[in-house]
């Protein structure tokens, strides 16, 4: 009986073998293997004339150097670029002050682009100390505003809005931490990126590097011209 229970088991055993592992091998060649029915952030994003729609910018309202409300609704029409950063800082922010300059330069005759950039230490920041930091810049642009307001709502929405880090830190130079990031906004308020040497899109652009520069440079120019 026990050989008759071993030679059942075995044919079992044959016949899932030639079933089943055809199809397993072929799941694995065709990478579905791993597919579950959860949206990963790659699936969200989809690409569209070259460029990545990496989805909606959120929206914001805050008062810029001119005591000025601004809000999103401001950029509609607009390819933009926006930052996060504050005037005192020591360390990233000179040198992304220069790049966002050479960015702005670059388009200034364009009445379609403008630029984003808001303090992290509003406390700070008010309008008259951001409208001093714009002129020692050199800035005069219509299109370049330097936003304060709230701390929390900024906070808000650097982290959970853009997903750009912001955090307070004292044992950090200048007491604030903050991503080298720029983002670019179209037209339609939509967040654009190109992609990596491996296909996957960068979602926002290194804000520090000549290469980042050079690459949101090239991609304002395209959607300028969507």
């Amino acid at each position: 009986m026990k050989n008759k229970s071993y030679i059942g088991i075995s044919l079992i055993i044959l016949l899932f073998g030639i079933i089943f592992i055809p199809r397993i091998v072929d799941r694995i060649k065709n990478g579905s293997v791993v597919q579950n029915d959860r949206m990963s952030l790659s699936n969200e994003i989809v690409k569209e004339e070259g460029l990545y729609k990496v989805g909606p910018a959120p929206k914001f309202e805050l008062t810029d150097q001119n005591k000025i409300k601004i809000s999103n609704k401001d950029y509609s029409g607009k390819v933009y670029v926006l930052e996060f950063f504050f005037s005192t800082c020591p360390s990233i922010c000179p040198i992304m002050n220069k790049n966002m300059t050479e960015v702005e330069k670059a388009f200034s005759k364009e009445k379609n682009f403008a630029i984003a950039s808001i303090t992290i230490n509003p406390d700070n920041d008010t309008p008259e100390v951001l409208k001093e930091h714009a002129k020692k810049l050199g800035i005069t642009s219509e299109n370049w505003h330097f936003l304060t307001g709230n701390k929390d709502y900024i906070f808000n929405l650097a982290n959970k809005g853009f997903n750009l880090y912001v955090g307070e830190n004292n044992k950090a130079i200048g007491n604030f931490e903050h991503s080298g990031l720029f983002a670019l906004i179209d037209k339609n308020g939509m967040i654009r990126c190109r992609k990596d040497k491996q296909g996957n899109p960068i979602l926002y652009y290194d804000g520090l590097e000549q290469t980042g520069v050079d690459a949101i440079k090239e991609d304002i120019n395209l959607l300028l011209n969507e």
